[in-house]
């Protein structure tokens, strides 16, 4: 089952004003929505999210096709509520957090920023490893309407953070706030994702069976506060 359902409903409210959910699925116990939006999440994670197949969904969920439109309307509409149940949750924690992540020492505001999204990501598994797929798959209308608003909010938080330590003296008043929150903004994906994806290791060799992200983590985080005093 997914966790913060508290924070998943009230999305879903805000979907259902919005015309993207009916008040049935709405009106559903709390227990059978969960069902079927993991449905919907284990079919996107299996076939990729612009090929679900609403179908597969009602058999995974256990519920009658027919259900299913009632809920969403079409398979466009289904994939329409995953894609912005998935960038409303991802983009509302990135808002929540920005602040007090700002307000810490750089090392600090960096560490937690990757660590803290990393312990937040395993409650939302299912959510991150769809984002993951819509990121790497290469569909360009997920990438605009899915990756770009939530890597604009990763970024934006980044730039937040350089702002204020800049602000603190921190780092370099010289220093291109932008183009250095876009090149830490890659870092930290490359680091975060070779975790929550781990196929990605192979490729970006993060950690191994003898060096644990921990090791690499506090090198990465070395490097940049280096590389940004004053």
């Amino acid at each position: 089952m997914l966790p913060e359902w508290t924070q998943i409903h009230t999305i879903i409210l805000e979907l259902e004003q919005d015309g993207v959910v009916t008040r049935t699925f709405r009106r559903l116990d709390p227990g059978r929505q969960q069902v079927i939006v993991q449905a919907i999440l284990d079919e996107a994670l299996e076939k990729g999210p612009a090929s679900i197949n609403i179908k597969k969904v009602a058999e995974r969920a256990g519920v009658a096709l027919g259900s299913l439109y009632q809920y969403f309307g079409s398979r466009e509409g289904l994939l329409e509520f995953s894609t912005q149940l998935c960038v409303r949750l991802l983009t509302s924690a990135f808002d929540q957090f920005r602040p007090m992540l700002a307000a810490l020492p750089l090392r600090e505001a960096l560490t937690g920023y990757l660590t803290g999204g990393l312990e937040w990501s395993q409650t939302m598994l299912g959510l991150i490893q769809f984002f993951g797929r819509a990121a790497y798959q290469g569909d360009p209308v997920l990438a605009e309407k899915v990756v770009r608003p939530v890597a604009d909010a990763m970024r934006l938080t980044l730039f937040e953070i350089l702002q204020a330590a800049q602000g603190r003296g921190e780092i370099r008043a010289d220093l291109d706030l932008e183009a250095a929150a876009r090149a830490i903004h890659a870092w930290m994906i490359a680091l975060g994702d070779s975790q929550l994806l781990p196929y990605l290791n192979n490729y970006f060799q993060v950690t191994t069976e003898t060096l644990p992200f921990e090791r690499s983590l506090s090198s990465a985080i070395d490097i940049l506060v280096t590389g940004l005093k004053p």
